[in-house]
């Protein structure tokens, strides 16, 4: 097979529709029922065989054919590795890689922008060399964050594509059904395997009314967090429908299906309506706009979901825009949400730091046309009492595109004027990816952003940082207000004159620019027409890239005798599990990343963060240290976890780092979706308790065994076998969500394995 085109072409997205309305037809009389928007798109990329089963009763997985594939710079890395291993010469779908989790916030964007390319030159070179070597497409350092650039480029309404960051589903926000997935995942797909998804359950959020006032679409999705929790949206698809989807902009529709990730979801979507085909027209793709108002049916769901959603959905949200409040989530949790007008009184019950050290704006999550001008629009009053912000303003510009039309249009001159700084076109703070020299150790603080994510030692890698989550208007007030208990709806500002003014609530912003969107230079490389005189080069020296070498396949026998190395207490995310921040440089390299084993997660025998007891030392240490030592002894081990273990980016190297220093089990009251997939997908076995009690069973000192291994199927419990340090034992049932192909995986050592044993 030769190259592929990597642009979303017309041709392509027609040929979509043409496969979307077929299928839509077969599937519809299979189920005989009205159909949601999820289900139909679902349908248009379900491999032939699926379309005539009832999914809801008779799947639990489902084979998927994506329509393109997204992958940033951190997770690329490891992508492009595992890519390597196939021996394939091109990627079979159109691929783009995203440099933008790698340049640090230090100063300002271009002095920023321009240090990360020094100091990650081998980074971005080895996946420049990639991309022009097997067929992807390649965005620059500076040209924006992925889900932000893929928004203005690859996103269509009714398609499908996946993406190696857990915010992939911003992309919902046009209509797309866009999700989250582990490196392997990516890399199988880009070789032209199907994908596997878990078919998920049905949320739908009924949306009425109208947003006023200071009510942006940020509050949709902290309200709709707030009502479903952290977990709440494990393994299902949430569908927002109803009149008040379309008092929505595409970019907000984008920042509500973003955060649908805070919540565990798999996606999140919004039907297609006139937002979407103004934005599509904005950027450049009418024709894609054009066939999509031809297809206009199959990219809504049937007009009978809407007047009966309780029939056709496992849950239903009702929000009355016209009556949401601005809202604000946190702290180190985005489902702790509360009104604006509650806020000063959790403050004060709390004992939370009311004072705010610094306030963020933007990300791909919040930096659209919209938000800045209606961020601006609050500067701009603050410039005319002359004040400003009293507290470092940080702006993040979501892509290269965006950060020039503001800066034409004006938007950067009037934050600037109350004190803003504007950063790179990057991840930056939002991912850890920032540098705060003037705080010192230990040091208490507050800081509120617009962002997506906001759990302990996320944005500054400090877990004493408190972060508030708000809308970017709402994040301006509070920085001209300077502390969380200052609530603009209600109270006074002083100007330079020493009267007391209120702010008005933010003008009313369009969805795009009059003078439409600033064209980016230098931001992008196709692929070579040469491939073969490109030459992908890893020194074998090197700090931060490291060829991949297999993981060894399943003996066959029990896992007998295994060693706990942890059981995490309460929340142990992605970030826990395998920390960002300075970290992000090694994702190259599987070896030296390993150090950051469970750096971050709270052990419930000691209560100490990333420490447990190495059983041959019979001292406290730090998990990696007694990790390795246990691998030069040949001792496996096993991690215990609690509910919705693994929630957060969808990095896999929380699976591949246990899994190289010797993990062999992962056992939890509750798995979040994507990190589940990604430790079957490496080789551990990702059980389950069928008696959740049962996690206060196993102490420090236990020896874990997994029996009667040869008979594991679909369906079956496990049975596991707990040795206490007094030699009494017990056994506990264990459960499992294994399908036959992913105990292939298991039985090769992992997916990647079970593939190239196909292949040859």
């Amino acid at each position: 097979m030769g190259k592929i085109k990597i642009d979303t072409t017309a041709e392509i997205v027609e040929n979509v529709y043409s496969k979307l309305e077929k299928n839509v037809a077969v599937y519809r009389k299979t189920v005989n029922r009205p159909l949601t928007l999820a289900e139909k798109i679902l349908a248009g990329h379900l491999q032939e065989n699926f379309l005539e089963k009832n999914l809801d009763s008779e799947a639990k997985y489902v084979f998927l054919h994506p329509d393109r594939v997204a992958l940033q710079d951190v997770t690329g890395q490891m992508v492009m590795l595992q890519f390597m291993q196939t021996e394939l010469k091109f990627v079979t779908l159109p691929t783009t890689i995203h440099c933008d989790h790698l340049i640090q916030a230090r100063t300002e964007g271009k002095s920023d922008t321009k240090l990360a390319i020094y100091e990650n030159n081998e980074v971005y070179n080895f996946l420049e060399s990639t991309a022009s070597k097997y067929g992807a497409g390649f965005w620059k350092p500076g040209a924006g964050i992925i889900h932000q650039v893929v928004l203005e480029n690859y996103a269509f309404p009714g398609g499908l594509m996946i993406g190696t960051d857990s915010h992939t589903p911003n992309a919902g926000g046009l209509g797309m059904l866009a999700i989250g997935v582990g490196g392997v995942d990516a890399a199988e797909t880009m070789a032209g395997m199907p994908w596997e998804l878990m078919h998920p359950k049905r949320i739908g959020v009924h949306l009425k009314g109208e947003m006023n006032g200071w009510t942006a679409a940020k509050d949709v999705i902290l309200f709709v967090a707030g009502e479903l929790s952290v977990s709440g949206g494990t393994n299902s698809i949430i569908e927002y429908f109803g009149p008040g989807t379309k008092s929505i902009s595409c970019t907000g529709k984008a920042t509500i299906t973003n955060m649908g990730a805070e919540i565990g979801a798999t996606c999140s979507i919004f039907p297609y309506d006139e937002r979407m085909e103004l934005y599509l027209k904005s950027t450049g793709r009418k024709e894609i706009a054009e066939l999509a108002n031809k297809y206009k049916e199959h990219l809504t769901a049937d007009s009978d979901i809407e007047k009966n959603p309780d029939k056709y959905f496992d849950k239903v949200i009702e929000i009355d825009l016209s009556k949401l409040e601005p809202h604000v989530v946190g702290p180190h949790t985005p489902d702790l949400a509360r009104p604006i007008s509650q806020l000063a009184e959790d403050v004060k019950k709390n004992k939370y730091i009311d004072n705010i050290s610094v306030a963020l704006i933007g990300s791909c999550t919040n930096s659209s046309y919209e938000d800045m001008s209606r961020a601006a629009s609050l500067a701009k009053q603050a410039q005319s009492k002359g004040i400003k912000a009293k507290i470092p303003l940080l702006v993040t510009p979501g892509s290269e595109q965006i950060r020039a039309t503001i800066e034409r249009d004006g938007q950067i001159d009037l934050l600037k004027s109350i004190g803003a700084t504007v950063l790179a076109n990057a991840c930056g703070p939002c991912i850890g990816q920032w540098s705060r020299p003037e705080l010192k150790q230990g040091e208490q603080n507050t800081i509120v952003t617009s962002y997506n994510r906001n759990f302990p030692g996320r944005n500054d890698g400090k877990r004493e940082t408190m972060n508030f989550i708000a809308s970017p208007e709402l994040v301006i007030a509070l920085a001209l207000g300077g502390n969380l208990s200052f609530n603009p709806l209600d109270d006074s500002l002083t100007g330079s004159d020493g009267k007391t003014f209120k702010l008005d609530a933010p003008e009313s912003a369009p969805d795009v620019p009059a003078n439409g969107f600033v064209d980016a230079k230098d931001v992008y490389l196709s692929p070579s027409e040469n491939p073969d005189s490109v030459q992908v080069m890893i020194d074998p020296n090197s700090e931060r890239l490291q060829k991949l070498e297999p993981f060894g396949a399943w003996n066959g026998e029990d896992l007998s005798a295994l060693h706990v190395m942890i059981k995490a207490k309460g929340k142990c995310t992605t970030d826990h599990i395998s920390p960002a921040g300075p970290w992000l440089r090694l994702r190259g390299h599987l070896d030296k990343l390993s150090d950051n084993l469970l750096l971050g997660a709270v052990n419930a025998f000691n209560d100490q963060v990333g420490q447990a007891k190495n059983i041959l030392s019979n001292e406290i240490e730090n998990c990696a240290q007694i990790a390795r030592q246990y691998k030069k002894q040949n001792i496996s081990w096993v991690i215990v976890g609690d509910n919705n273990y693994g929630e957060g980016s969808s990095r896999e190297h929380a699976a591949m780092t246990p899994r190289f220093l010797g993990c062999k089990v992962v056992i939890a009251k509750g798995f979040a979706r994507i990190h589940e997939t990604n430790l079957k997908k490496q080789g551990i076995l990702a059980l389950t308790f069928d008696n959740s009690n049962d996690y206060e069973k196993i102490h420090e000192d236990d020896q874990v065994s997994i029996i009667k291994l040869n008979d594991i199927s679909p369906g079956k419990s496990v049975e596991c076998n707990i040795l206490h340090a007094d030699k009494t034992s017990e056994k506990i049932v264990l459960n499992h969500s294994y399908n036959d192909l992913q105990i292939e995986w298991f039985k090769a050592g992992s997916a990647m394995n079970f593939l190239r044993k196909k292949q040859n």
